[in-house]
């Protein structure tokens, strides 16, 4: 562990290319993992740049790739997300955009099944504590109260197509 301390440049370009390779990374982490190496100011920007124009770290593709990972795969809402993104180093001007491109839908989309399967475990003494437990879960998970109260208010109603199949 010694020797990554004061790295070179070139040794840290390599590692960091080796390591932009293998996964996305943001330049927040690249900058956070040369700060960790103990390089001053100057080397950090020159390595960064020389990355940037090699095509390892692009915070937009970053971007994308992130959202898109905690969305299908996490079932993150935005806030969580933004949240995460904001740690990472990525500027808003970057983050903001691809979020927006994703409608509330996409989102009610994502969070209706967690919340039926939240429903079904959760005990409560009333339907009251129950919505309670129901939306804490959903804003722990990143989700807004406007889409959580869309998916709590159609859970509400289970046939909710439009169908007038079992009307008589």
């Amino acid at each position: 562990m010694a020797q990554l301390k004061n790295m070179t440049e070139e040794q840290a370009l390599r590692r960091l290319a080796a390591m932009c390779s293998k996964a996305e990374h943001s330049s927040g982490e690249v900058d956070a993992k040369m700060r960790s190496w103990q390089m001053d100011d100057g080397a950090r920007t020159r390595v960064a740049e020389r990355l940037r124009s090699a095509g390892y770290v692009d915070d937009a593709r970053f971007c994308r790739s992130f959202v898109h990972d905690k969305m299908e795969f996490d079932k993150w809402g935005r806030r969580k997300i933004e949240t995460a993104l904001y740690r990472k180093g990525v500027s808003r001007d970057i983050y903001a955009p691809v979020l927006d491109s994703i409608s509330d839908s996409e989102y009610a989309e994502a969070l209706r099944p967690m919340l039926e399967a939240k429903r079904r475990n959760t005990k409560a003494r009333s339907d009251y504590e129950l919505n309670a437990k129901l939306i804490k879960y959903a804003l722990s998970r990143g989700y807004g109260m406007n889409i959580i109260r869309m998916c709590l208010d159609t859970d509400a109603c289970p046939d909710t197509d439009g169908s007038d199949e079992d009307f008589f």
